[in-house]
């Protein structure tokens, strides 16, 4: 009889994904510092999408001003970001991780979890490498792990072009002497509550008294911080074609707005937007959600539900309008966002 093989969690992610389809779109930039964000335009406010590898060596990083990403590399390329070419790009992708016919759940633009049974995973990895540069030519790394989130760390020790292997045998010798926010799901602001109860490590985090954790972060949280800290995870790839539960779409002023008639302005404008966003999708909104940043960078968030789910534009802005009038209008404006949440669609969101 033939030995039952292994099942495995692949986790593949694009190495600088948007970065590399502008270069597919312009060869001369290969080898070249390239910066993706905004319009283009590193002297105005935008920020980051990607930086190259080369661009990477100066210190440029994703989420950075680009205001800053000029300053660290005044000799890179810039460029605006095109969602509808990332769009094509990542389509083309997760058919390529399709066509292995086991299950792919796609994480974004760029990553996702294939569940997979093989007795040789790393050879498994080195052909879905294979085959998406093939159909693509775009380079992917390959996290292979016992679990979803062990395969999701995995990653980052196969980057670039690579694979690594993460389980629960090497766990604490890769992991455990790490700061918990190389643990996925730990951000900045946890693993400084965590410091504060004197919780540096993965390995600490692991050996941290459940009770303990609940008491300080939460019944809930708590305890599933415990089990990050020691790889566990439950989860299976789940290839459900993911379902939005809102759009939303937001925009940051070259100049600080102190006029509020242009902050309405803008409020209705982007409503509109989004408005055709979710009709795209053909499921009305039910719940608007406003986002102010004022100056210099003090954020504020307000939502209200809907008397009925609408299409109505005019109504929408009422809506956003009336959220407006909850802020303080003393204060400029640096960005303002819109989200639509809309209706569930038949038969309810997948578990």
């Amino acid at each position: 009889m033939t030995a039952p093989r292994t099942t495995w969690v692949l986790h593949v992610d694009l190495d600088q994904f948007i970065a590399a389809v502008e270069v597919l779109r312009r060869p001369e930039l290969v080898g070249l510092p390239v910066v993706v964000g905004g319009r283009g335009d590193p002297t105005e406010r935008s920020v980051v999408a990607t930086a190259s590898y080369e661009a990477r060596e100066y210190g440029v990083r994703s989420g950075m001003p680009m205001r800053t990403a000029l300053k660290r590399c005044p000799d890179a390329v810039f460029l605006p970001s095109d969602a509808p070419a990332y769009d094509a790009a990542s389509a083309e992708v997760m058919d390529a991780l399709r066509s292995f016919d086991v299950p792919v759940q796609v994480l974004g633009w760029d990553e996702a979890f294939m569940g997979v049974e093989t007795d040789d995973p790393e050879s498994y990895a080195a052909e879905v490498r294979g085959r998406v540069l093939e159909r693509t030519r775009l380079h992917c790394s390959v996290g292979i792990g016992d679990n979803k989130l062990r395969a999701k760390i995995a990653t980052e020790f196969g980057k670039p072009r690579g694979s690594y292997r993460l389980t629960e045998e090497n766990w604490f010798a890769v992991m455990g002497d790490r700061p918990t926010d190389a643990l996925w799901g730990i951000g900045r602001k946890t693993a400084t509550k965590l410091a504060g109860l004197g919780i540096h490590t993965v390995h600490q985090l692991a050996a941290t008294d459940a009770q303990l954790l609940a008491d300080r972060l939460g019944p809930t949280m708590g305890p599933w911080y415990r089990r990050l800290g020691r790889g566990a995870d439950t989860s299976t790839v789940d290839a459900t074609p993911y379902v939005p539960r809102g759009h939303g779409r937001e925009t940051t002023f070259q100049t600080d707005l102190t006029d509020w008639s242009d902050v309405a302005a803008a409020a209705r404008t982007l409503t509109g937007a989004v408005l055709e966003d979710i009709r795209k999708e053909g499921r009305p909104a039910v719940r608007v959600g406003l986002k102010v940043r004022y100056v210099p960078f003090e954020t504020r968030t307000r939502s209200l539900t809907l008397p009925g789910a609408t299409m109505d534009r005019a109504e929408l802005e009422a809506a956003a309008l009336e959220l407006l009038d909850r802020l303080d209008h003393s204060r400029k404006v640096r960005l303002l966002g819109v989200r639509l949440e809309m209706a569930p669609p038949e038969g309810g969101y997948p578990d």
